[in-house]
């Protein structure tokens, strides 16, 4: 059986201080949680946090990392120094990555197979923008990014797939669980088709785009639903803690 797994995003949120204040309550009050949780908080929180969550269930995550593992690559992070502070977890092809920075699936590959390769495990981000969806294009954007994504890609089994309509994320928005399900169901098929049923049946699904307490429970009913990429919502104890216990409140 599936593990709910629930990662809090907080893109470029919070001061040293008020992460590592946020990391501690959350170290706190989710410490007797039955599910899977990762933060990532910006990079330069990341040491700090590290050093909080020391001892914890709770993993550090990183919201992306460079391509390359070192050189002169200017502003980047590498998977050497997320490593060398704690990072277990990365976020790859998160929507705004694609759609303000111009990532393309074959960046996208390369870093998730470096990660891979350093240890690390993956969520990998896929999802459409309100154009595509309007078009009909649901299943082929998000098939052709889990596909090219995992291109070269053998070990399934530290990939977690986030899909993430793109229309859904901060608008207040969201898939209804029927929906979000549908597109969850075609990537686990694209997974099956590539690395079989076992692999499939076992891989973890997340739905990312205006998650909180209110429709948390809603969506983690449905089949293919395992889990959230939260973005807002992760951001206060008082909204984050209730959508990682969604099956308490």
């Amino acid at each position: 059986m599936r593990r709910y797994y629930i990662a809090g995003n907080w893109k470029m949120h919070k001061t040293i201080a008020e992460a590592s204040e946020l990391a501690r309550r959350l170290k706190d009050q989710l410490a007797g949680t039955r599910h899977k949780v990762m933060i990532a908080p910006p990079f330069t929180a990341l040491a700090t946090v590290s050093q909080v969550l020391e001892g914890s269930n709770i993993l550090l995550g990183a919201q992306n990392m460079g391509q390359a593992e070192q050189g002169a690559h200017t502003g980047e992070i590498s998977v050497l120094m997320l490593k060398d502070i704690g990072v277990s977890v990365v976020i790859l092809g998160h929507s705004e990555r694609r759609l303000i920075y111009g990532e393309t699936n074959e960046l996208i590959n390369a870093k998730v197979k470096l990660a891979l390769a350093h240890g690390l495990e993956v969520i990998l981000c896929v999802g459409e923008t309100l154009a595509q969806r309007e078009a009909g294009q649901v299943d082929q954007v998000v098939v052709d990014q889990v596909e090219r994504g995992l291109s070269g890609v053998q070990e399934i089994g530290r990939i977690t797939i986030a899909y993430e309509p793109v229309w859904a994320i901060g608008t207040g928005k969201n898939a209804s669980p029927a929906d979000a399900d549908a597109v969850h169901k075609v990537i686990r098929q694209t997974i099956a088709r590539r690395y079989g049923q076992a692999a499939a049946d076992a891989l973890i699904i997340q739905y990312g785009g205006s998650v909180k307490p209110e429709n948390a429970a809603g969506l983690m009913a449905m089949e293919n639903v395992d889990g959230a990429l939260v973005g807002g919502a992760c951001l206060t104890v008082d909204s984050f803690v209730p959508i990682v216990e969604f099956d308490r409140h």
